[in-house]
């Protein structure tokens, strides 16, 4: 009798312990670090390397994670069901570049309150600090890169120059003034209002009109432009499908050759661009490192509860630019077409 009630009661231990065992694994499962990419397109090339930069980081450090894009770029209402559902699903963090920079932050605040890590990628939020911290390129000095650069190359006719400036869109989001106010300081044109474009008074800026950062929009601001001053011979573009529209209109009247175009992205197109002519130097910018960074913080954060620290010195953790260009100017860092195609949004 004793030695049955034995039996029973090792089996009933032995089957407690199974249980407990099989219950701790769910629970691991059940627990397993998550995070989410929300980007504002899944389509732009940009994107789909910081996607591909979050997802191999993710499989690496073991986090399951969740995309979202919105369905064009300016898409808030899908970025913010983005993030309730992150919420809902229990991430730990959140990797974000938004449409809409200051509407977004209530819905950021949900999220930082019930316990997840934002951390703003590419585009800082309005304000900065409704992040907890932003992984991006320093857009002032990629734009002070290319407008040293091209005052650089035109030596003493830069006192001369004729300037166009395509920006994104009139609502003037902080990347397109940081790019722009920095292109303007860089080529030595003194800032009114950095936080703004448009109140400068320099005569060597003719004109500034938008281009919504792609090549269509690009073609219809240049043709704006050269209809206000058709003797621009420098234009910046706030990305590079700009500056590949502005080299359309320009060739359309036959004005290609003689017209110096610079831009900021740095992309694998925009670098066989400059190869070929149409792009004379880029501000190169490194999204897949700003998506894998942003999964190792989140992965810290999970583990330790420590946040992400900025670079020193600055408001954000900068992820670096270069710039791209085989004709080097004097006092202006740059690395090579070959370099620059090699490393093209890594």
């Amino acid at each position: 009798m004793t030695t049955v009630n034995a039996g029973v009661a090792a089996l009933v231990t032995a089957t407690a312990l199974m249980g407990a065992a099989l219950t701790g694994t769910a629970m691991a499962d059940e627990h397993k670090t998550s995070a989410c990419l929300i980007t504002k397109t899944d389509t732009n090339p940009f994107f789909v390397k910081m996607r591909e930069g979050a997802a191999a980081k993710a499989e690496e450090l073991g986090i399951e994670l969740k995309a979202f894009a919105g369905k064009i770029d300016g898409d808030h209402e899908t970025q913010v069901q983005a993030i309730e559902t992150c919420i809902a699903d229990g991430a730990k963090g959140i990797l974000l570049t938004a449409s809409d920079t200051s509407s977004i932050v209530s819905a950021v605040q949900q999220a930082r309150d019930a316990g997840v890590l934002v951390i703003a990628l590419d585009t800082p939020l309005d304000p900065p600090e409704a992040a907890d911290a932003t992984f991006a390129t320093d857009n002032f000095r990629a734009g002070e890169l290319i407008g040293a650069w091209a005052a650089g190359k035109l030596g003493d006719g830069a006192k001369d120059a004729r300037i166009g400036l395509l920006n994104i869109n009139v609502s003037q989001p902080s990347v397109g003034v940081l790019r722009n106010q920095g292109f303007l300081q860089g080529f030595g044109i003194e800032l009114v209002d950095p936080k703004k474009w448009g109140d400068e008074t320099d005569p060597r800026i003719v004109g500034q009109d938008i281009s919504e950062g792609n090549e269509e929009g690009g073609r219809k601001g240049m043709e704006n432009l050269l209809a206000n001053d058709p003797m621009i011979n420098v234009v910046y573009t706030i990305n590079e499908p700009a500056a590949a529209g502005a080299y359309q209109a320009l060739k359309a009247i036959g004005r290609e050759d003689d017209v110096l175009i610079v831009s900021v992205d740095g992309s694998c197109s925009g670098v066989a661009n400059i190869r070929d002519g149409s792009l004379g130097a880029t501000a190169q910018q490194y999204p897949l490192l700003m998506a894998s960074r942003g999964i190792e913080a989140i992965k810290k954060w999970a583990q330790d509860g420590v946040k992400p620290e900025p670079t020193p010195g600055k408001s954000f953790f900068d992820t670096g630019a270069s710039l791209v260009t085989d004709e080097a100017v004097e006092n202006v860092q740059s690395i090579s077409v070959a370099e620059g195609a090699e490393r093209c949004w890594g």
